[in-house]
């Protein structure tokens, strides 16, 4: 094999980690969730309503970070799944609220080991993963905001 040292190796790259480490946490969350019918999206969905039912759909898509046409189709599966329910806003009947279901209530009891399982496959104390998730919301908002000079399309 023939390296080109003036290419960078993927090794350093942190977005690859995270990817990477995305990746496996899918891995790790999809035989927990398939008993529940959930994929990893729709858990975080039922996650926030479990936390607060009757959000709007705005909401949610902010919570999550998912724009409209990702979140819909997600709330369209959960409803048909009988877990949700959507309702036109009493106040505004341009929005649209999303309440848990009997089923959908129920369902937080199946999930309630979840995280337990998820932090011991972690290796972590509960302070460390805590550090770690900082961290990474730190990165995460520092590269969503507005790109430094020199680091546009436009710039090249």
């Amino acid at each position: 094999m023939n390296e080109d040292p003036s290419t960078p190796d993927l090794s350093n790259f942190v977005c690859f980690s995270l990817y990477a480490a995305s990746h496996a946490f899918n891995r790790l969350y999809q035989p927990l969730l398939e008993p529940l019918g959930l994929t990893y999206p729709q858990y975080l969905v039922m996650t926030v309503l479990w936390r607060s039912d009757g959000r709007l759909v705005g909401e949610i898509g902010s919570q999550l970070d998912l724009v409209s046409s990702t979140l819909t189709p997600l709330l369209k599966r959960l409803e048909g799944a009988g877990l949700v329910e959507r309702t036109r806003d009493q106040k505004d009947e341009r929005q649209v609220r999303v309440h848990l279901t009997e089923a959908g209530r129920a369902l937080r009891v199946q999930a309630e080991t979840i995280p337990a399982c998820v932090l011991t496959a972690t290796g972590l104390s509960i302070t460390e993963l805590r550090d770690l998730r900082n961290r990474v919301d730190r990165l995460r908002q520092a590269v969503s905001s507005p790109r430094a000079p020199g680091c546009n399309s436009d710039d090249h």
